[in-house]
């Protein structure tokens, strides 16, 4: 039997009609498949970033969102940010607040995006087979990086989602 990941195939608002290996996902960007982002923000709200590793086979080396990842078959949500925040960052603690979902598509994918939001000040123990670095950036920090092939496309719609979610709240 495979080790390999298996994806749920999801249309448009998450209903999953399908199945598929994660090497048949990837690469196809007609099988969308569910995605979780966490950002993590300090006290000031700065947005912890993570630096990519080399050998990732999606944006490989740039700056991406605090927490992301597949959710695998059978799984639910919650069940899949505490996994991914633990195996990228070594952290768990209190439910993170949902904020919004989004579709987000390249050449290579496509994701319905579920981000969630965790404020967070403790210590951090990266997985340094998938993360290079990790750091907190500023809004304008961020914004300066746009357009510079420091950041992944992933993260660049991701802030842009996010900036325009605070903009809703009155927050910028």
């Amino acid at each position: 039997m495979s080790s390999e990941e298996y994806l749920e195939i999801v249309d448009h608002s998450g209903k999953v009609i399908g199945l598929a290996p994660r090497s048949k996902v990837h690469g196809n960007p007609h099988l969308m498949h569910r995605v979780v982002h966490v950002l993590v923000l300090n006290n000031d709200g700065h947005i912890l970033l993570q630096k990519r590793s080399e050998s990732k086979d999606v944006a490989p080396g740039r700056w991406d969102t605090s927490v992301g990842g597949h959710v695998t078959a059978g799984e639910d949500l919650l069940t899949s940010l505490r996994r991914e925040m633990l195996e990228e960052l070594g952290i768990a603690g209190d439910e993170p607040e949902y904020l919004y979902s989004y579709t987000h598509s390249n050449t290579y994918e496509t994701e319905l995006v579920s981000t969630f939001r965790f404020p967070y000040e403790g210590a951090f123990s990266f997985n340094p087979e998938e993360i290079d670095e990790i750091r907190f950036w500023s809004f304008d920090e961020i914004r300066d990086a746009f357009g510079k092939a420091l950041l992944s496309d992933n993260f660049e719609h991701e802030f842009t989602t996010y900036a325009d979610y605070l903009r809703g709240e009155g927050r910028i």
